[in-house]
């Protein structure tokens, strides 16, 4: 496919210029409007209105109101589309001049909705504002790129690129072969993170056949952070329909392949500007214990970093998804590693979560847990090294069931998300992990069925 192919390429026949208004749903969905740009001026009057059901959609799309209680209960009420404007940006796959900008979901009164993702992490910055304190992060994306068949087949293949006698050679880790047999794709996405100025950085292969990583620069706004992940993810998804691909963040999508992650490093300024957490070659106390404030609310908070079904699939034992509550100096089989303890790079890595990760949930949980080792010094327990590993690790879930239900119970998540989204991500969750367990898969059916 050329570069003119591309750029005439699109979603539908109209070439009107427009502007998107985004709301990032429960499950990292983006739900929205298509606004003519002749009408902008509707956007920035706070005059676009979704019904505030929008972002309690499950993984179907339903509103569940036997749970929320917020959709045809109440009458399916409006909420007021507060767009964002440090958020505007280009909308390259478009028709030219076409924009995008994400908004925070607001009630008719005029208060932030507490369904809104956008709104939960506010929240938790302000708690840092109040502290004279300023979160820094930055993230790094994992995908795959599947041929478009898998509707067809029922299971995802690798790009027909990477084939070479009618099979994918080996792991393709770093492999510049398979970035440059795909260099057309990432290209595309190059410019258009460059076009809607995204900070995006290093660019590589990794363990899957059709896997990559982008990572995003640190930014000292975690909400722009998580607007900016979002956005990454529109980008890889666009620009793979740009040449008949598809692009996916599912966390295991093959049992035999890695599993994509979705990485975050994050360190803290004061109000001058000073990396707190910089140990100035001593000892690492307090980045110990943001580490510590982490691992205490893990488990926890599980359900924000794995949010389904398939997400349990990838914390596998000798994987680098971790499945210990563990921490280490540049160790990268830990849940939390610290790259650097000392200087203005000083800072902690969460490994944990999956690609399929709500990123403004996954900062709030993040940003919430450091929040209980800057209020007082925790002990994050001995050091995992190359060597060496504590004696009895608690240990992360691979059970979706069992991680609705320590959600569901824990205090951490409640002061950190509110009751009200606690009960309505648990259940809707809880829905989903139910369903999950009564469908009888192939497996049983080809392991079972003949033997018993």
């Amino acid at each position: 496919m050329t570069d003119e192919t591309i750029s005439k390429a699109g979603d539908g026949t109209s070439t009107a210029p427009r502007i998107e208004v985004l709301l990032v749903g429960m499950n990292g969905d983006l739900r929205g409007k298509m606004i003519p740009l002749s009408a902008e001026d509707k956007v920035w009057k706070n005059t676009v209105r979704l019904p505030s059901s929008t972002q309690s959609l499950d993984i179907w799309g339903d509103d569940n109101d036997d749970i929320t209680g917020i959709s045809l209960t109440l009458g399916d009420p409006d909420g007021i589309c507060m767009p964002d404007k440090s958020s505007l940006t280009t909308l390259p796959w478009g028709p030219t001049g076409s924009k995008q900008v994400m908004a925070t979901m607001h009630t008719l009164s005029g208060e932030p909705h507490y369904i809104c993702p956008r709104a939960i992490l506010a929240r938790v910055l302000q708690n840092y504002a109040e502290r004279g304190l300023t979160p820094v992060v930055a993230t790094e994306l994992e995908f795959y790129l599947v041929e478009p068949d898998f509707r067809k087949t029922g299971k995802p293949t690798p790009p027909n690129a990477l084939v070479m006698n009618g099979e994918v050679e080996g792991f393709q880790l770093y492999d510049m072969r398979a970035t440059a047999a795909l260099e057309d794709y990432l290209d595309t996405v190059r410019r258009y993170c460059d076009d809607m100025g995204l900070p995006a950085d290093a660019t590589t292969a990794e363990f899957g056949p059709g896997q990559f990583e982008v990572n995003l620069l640190h930014k000292p706004n975690a909400m722009a952070a998580a607007d900016d992940c979002i956005y990454l993810k529109r980008v890889v998804d666009f620009a793979a329909r740009r040449h008949g691909l598809k692009a996916t963040c599912m966390a295991k999508p093959y049992g035999d392949q890695a599993g994509s992650g979705l990485h975050v490093h994050a360190s803290i300024l004061d109000r001058d500007g000073n990396n707190i957490l910089d140990a100035k070659g001593g000892d690492s106390v307090r980045l110990k214990s943001v580490t510590a404030g982490m691992l205490k609310t893990m488990q926890e908070a599980q359900l924000i970093f794995a949010p389904f079904a398939n997400s349990y699939r990838r914390f596998q034992p000798g994987s680098f998804a971790p499945d210990k509550i563990d921490w280490g100096f540049g160790h990268r089989g830990t849940a939390v590693r610290i790259p650097d303890s000392s200087g203005p790079a000083a800072r902690i890595e969460h490994r944990v979560a999956g690609a399929d990760a709500n990123p403004h949930l996954l900062l709030a949980a993040i940003l919430g847990g450091m929040l209980l080792g800057l209020d007082e010094t925790l002990d994050p327990g001995p050091v995992t090294t190359p060597d060496s590993a504590p004696d009895k690790q608690q240990i992360l879930t691979h059970d979706f069931l069992t991680a609705v239900d320590r959600f569901c119970a824990s205090a951490f998540i409640r002061d950190t998300f509110g009751a009200e989204y606690q009960r309505i991500y648990g259940e809707t969750k809880r829905k989903e992990a139910i369903t999950y367990l009564r469908t009888v898969s192939s497996f049983d059916y080809q392991t079972y069925l003949p033997r018993i």
